[in-house]
């Protein structure tokens, strides 16, 4: 396979694992960074996440390791366990024929075990600010002056509280070394540290708008009532059959709801939320990157920092509050170069701040239509016709037609099984779930007559009519969305 990062001089072991890799030319912050890093500049660099970013750091850093050395000479800090093994696993990847070790380092694990590693001639170290702070302090790392040192999502370490613990780690590092900051956004907070703690870096910009989106990425939302919510996952689901999603929630209660009643139909779905034991959360991790597991089930918090390149969909299956959330979760798709889909669902008191994120993050988000259920019925009976067609015959078809004998035809005995087909991967719930286009329009305007009389009644802008979202006395909402029907799980083997 041919590639074009020779151009880079980079080392001939690295560059055979790039080989490996499949990359065969590099992304706009590949390109831009790896120079500059090459040259031994501190650099600052601004890229969406799924642009690159581990390799644009780790193929020129790790090009520069001294391998007779046994001491760290690479220090990464990023914001969460996960994203700290899954850096620590590409980094791996990459140095496999320099033999560079790497070692991960975050808590909830034994601090002997990983100060074992390190002592035993790590190269590389991935940490999480709050684990890495503590060895320093505590001084549990002899020798430990890194020559480079890279900051990973900095604006999530920002969003997490860690800038302080960033902060204070740096003050135990070399002052000579070599700094790398990456950040998807630019705040001030993260500017400032920047200023303070690099020397004249110099700096990447591969998004030229605030919060501006992956165009790899079809982002599409769906108009639904509050109480479809669920019905409208499962048709999606059935309708794109995706090859691995997440379906972000906003609690972990909903989480788990949601994961449970996935598993129920028959998909092979796995929750991830802070309530869980790490060890749990790594192991679904692992089983997800894996593709043992099809559909991922999410908070926010728990999948920061989620890398895992093959993700086909991205459903909010509740809008997100800001747009920082909405670029962050659809950024889980449409990864190093492939394509992605972004789904999210709204009920119509969620139609202006759906048009307000799309807006805020200057990109087209499409309306659609939830397909009905005899549309997904259609196309699943073609695929399956198509299946048939190429399916090879197995050496005990003719066994079987011998027991039938002649008493059943063979017309008769093709519709039973085509019967048994169906009936294994057969589709429940309403036909026809959500809006269409006009009435959906029909219904914002109501909607927005309703509340502007009553602004100058100055009443509250009440709902004024629909009726799709209630609240209980708790303050959650009620109107339960109506996943409690029975339905019968399919074979998806």
């Amino acid at each position: 396979m041919t590639t074009t990062f020779d151009k880079f001089n980079l080392d001939k072991d690295i560059l055979k694992a790039v080989i490996d890799a499949g990359f065969r030319e590099p992304s706009p912050v590949q390109d831009a960074s790896i120079p500059l890093i090459l040259e031994g500049n501190d650099i600052v660099a601004q890229a969406q996440t799924g642009t690159g970013k581990t390799a644009a750091f780790g193929l020129s850093t790790m090009s520069m390791i001294d391998t007779s050395d046994r001491n760290v000479q690479i220090l990464v800090i990023t914001p969460t366990r996960e994203l700290a093994t899954q850096v620590s696993d590409e980094l791996f990847s990459l140095g496999k024929y320099r033999h560079i070790k790497t070692v991960t380092i975050y808590g909830g694990s034994s601090y002997s075990r990983q100060i074992g590693l390190i002592e035993r001639g790590a190269n590389v170290v991935v940490a999480t600010p709050g684990r890495m702070l503590d060895l320093l302090k505590n001084g549990r790392l002899k020798n430990f002056a890194p020559k480079t040192v890279i900051l990973d999502e900095a604006d999530e370490m920002l969003d997490m509280g860690f800038l302080d613990d960033i902060e204070s780690i740096l003050k135990f590092l070399p002052k000579e070394r070599q700094t790398l900051l990456f950040s998807a956004t630019m705040p001030e907070p993260i500017k400032r540290l920047a200023k303070k703690t690099l020397n004249d870096p110099k700096f990447v910009n591969i998004t030229p708008k605030e919060h501006a989106t992956n165009e790899d990425i079809e982002q599409l939302y769906y108009v639904i009532e509050e109480r479809e919510r669920d019905n409208a996952l499962l048709r999606l689901l059935d309708a794109l059959e995706p090859v691995k999603s997440v379906v972000f929630c906003r609690t972990k209660k909903e989480v788990d709801r949601v994961s449970t009643q996935l598993m129920a139909v028959g998909y092979s779905a796995k929750g991830l939320h802070g309530d869980m034991e790490q060890n749990q959360r790594e192991t679904v991790i692992r089983a997800f990157r894996a593709s043992q597991i099809e559909i991922l089930v999410a908070t926010d918090v728990a999948a920061r920092g989620l890398n895992v390149a093959d993700i086909s969909h991205v459903f909010n299956f509740h809008m997100p509050f800001d747009p920082e959330s909405y670029v962050h979760r659809i950024g889980r798709t449409g990864r190093a170069g492939r394509k992605g889909t972004a789904i999210t669902l709204v009920n119509p008191m969620e139609y202006h701040s759906m048009q307000r994120i799309a807006k805020k993050v200057g990109t087209n988000i499409q309306f659609k239509m939830v397909p009905t259920l005899n549309d997904v019925q259609e196309s699943q009976l073609k695929k399956m016709a198509n299946e048939i067609e190429k399916a090879e015959l197995d050496v005990n078809a003719q066994k079987i037609l011998d027991i039938l004998g002649d008493d059943i035809n063979l017309s008769k005995i093709s519709l039973k099984l085509i019967s048994m087909l169906i009936n294994k991967n057969s589709l429940q719930g309403p036909n026809k779930i959500g809006f269409d286009q006009k009435t959906l329009t029909n219904l914002i305007k109501r909607l927005d007559d309703r509340n502007g009389r009553d602004r100058n009644r100055g009443g509250r802008g009440r709902s004024g009519g629909y009726r799709g979202r209630s609240r209980s006395r708790s303050g959650e909402r009620s109107g339960k969305s109506s996943g409690n029907r029975e339905r019968r799980p399919r074979n998806r083997s």
